[in-house]
């Protein structure tokens, strides 16, 4: 009889939230309306994963290379990224839900840039959930920063870089106060991570779902949560070295 080994509980959960333009089309709404509806799903998973004791939620909002997009779409995508700051922060404060953003903050408009200030530090005491918003957002910048960080670090002489490592070189990213993620989720189909968390989740649990963002709900998370729980996450090493055995069902 195989070892019965207690599966370690899912502490940050990251979600790149995809499908809102075709969600919107394939009803004949215009982008603007899927991007509405992408936030209310938003604040519906943020519950879920209190209720579900999830620590961390890191949420890909905007990438670096949205920016691109027609300006009238950022502009929309902007103000309801305030009016989602308005509209939540009491409730986070009442839930301890802390916000962290991370990103090229400098991008964003002063406006909004003051708006998450304020809210991060408003929530900064939050213990039951930590919300990570990923705007102006991308993996290989992140990095370049992090690396400039170190440079400047070193040349200042506060920094033996011959002591450098993995876990040193992590304190520089953005996510340097927090764990990196067990599962990555995906929704509408596309499989890849899109330069999204590239360091942090080198070793973070895939799932990809043909779901567009604003059709998912409590229902496709958990399906999501339960093929997390049949995996089993060996970090390069083997089954002896974990001290387990997996039984084979025929």
């Amino acid at each position: 009889m195989s070892e019965t080994i207690e599966k370690p509980p899912l502490e940050h959960l990251a979600i790149i939230m995809d499908g809102n333009g075709r969600w919107a089309k394939r009803r004949g709404l215009p982008r603007t309306a899927g991007h509405q509806r992408g936030v209310e799903v938003v604040t519906k998973v943020v519950d879920e994963c209190v209720n579900r004791g999830i620590r961390f939620l890191s949420l890909f909002a905007f990438s670096s290379e949205n920016w691109g997009r027609p300006r009238p779409e950022i502009d929309v995508l902007m103000g309801l990224l305030l009016q989602f700051l308005a509209s939540q922060q009491q409730k986070m404060l009442s839930e301890g839900i802390r916000l962290r953003v991370i990103g090229d903050s400098s991008r964003l408009s002063q406006p909004i840039q003051d708006a998450l200030a304020d809210a991060e530090r408003a929530t900064a005491q939050g213990q039951t959930l930590t919300l990570v918003l990923a705007l102006s957002y991308g993996g290989r910048d992140e990095i370049m920063r992090a690396a400039k960080r170190v440079a400047q670090e070193s040349l200042a002489g506060r920094l033996d870089i011959d002591q450098l490592d993995n876990r040193s070189f992590s304190r520089f990213l953005d996510t340097g106060d927090i764990p990196e993620p067990d599962l990555l989720i995906r929704t509408s189909g596309e499989v890849r991570i899109s330069n999204f968390l590239l360091w942090q989740a080198a070793y973070a649990e895939l799932y990809f779902t043909d779901v567009l963002w604003p059709d998912f709900d409590a229902e496709e998370l958990q399906k999501a949560l339960d093929e997390y729980l049949c995996r089993k996450r060996r970090f390069g090493l083997t089954d002896d070295q974990l001290g387990c055995s997996q039984e084979i069902n025929d």
